[in-house]
């Protein structure tokens, strides 16, 4: 019985270590959007519902405001959400390698995932961060216009274009107020 127990634990830990082997560490990712501030129709907020939905999520810091902008992937609609509060501006934000993280919910499974918004089949055979995706195939891939690969936004798998890995991930939760996304 002991070693039953024993066993057990060593195969929990394993399961564990490949999980967190699976999140992208190469550059980092902090965001934290609290939804009760920005409710629908904020296109981010809107999202987090509704599998099948992603976001294109890109900030930058204009005249001491952060504002964080989306391009949602069924319709292009971009927007642009000033974080005014006191609270949102206490925390500092980092999106992943070019600056830009893909978030949405997988249809196939309601899971909510983070993507790095980068190819990482470029990055890995070429370095640096100049290798954008962007929508394609009506909002369910996104494309390297320097590899041509096209990747499923549901899973983040190869489906199209020469194989090789998947999209680099980032952990993702919402408490149905806060959205976070790290490593």
């Amino acid at each position: 019985m002991k070693r039953l127990s024993l066993l057990l634990l060593c195969a929990l830990l394993l399961v564990a270590c490949d999980e967190e082997d699976s999140i992208y560490h190469g550059h980092r990712c902090y965001f934290i959007f609290d939804t009760t501030l920005h409710p629908a129709p904020c296109h981010l907020t809107g999202a987090l519902g509704n599998p099948g939905h992603f976001l294109i999520v890109k900030t930058r810091l204009e005249q001491g405001v952060r504002h964080i902008m989306t391009t949602r992937n069924y319709d292009h609609a971009e927007e642009d959400v000033r974080l005014t509060t006191a609270k949102e501006n206490q925390t500092s934000c980092q999106l992943g390698a070019g600056g830009a993280v893909i978030i949405g919910r997988s249809s196939y499974t309601s899971v909510l995932v983070c993507y790095d918004g980068q190819c990482s089949n470029c990055m890995d055979s070429y370095g640096g961060t100049s290798y954008p995706l962007t929508w394609t195939a009506n909002g369910q891939q996104l494309t390297c216009s320097r590899c041509h690969r096209c990747y499923d936004v549901n899973n983040g798998i190869v489906a199209s274009g020469d194989g090789g890995r998947q999209l680099y991930t980032y952990n993702a939760a919402y408490d149905g107020s806060v959205l976070r996304a790290w490593n």
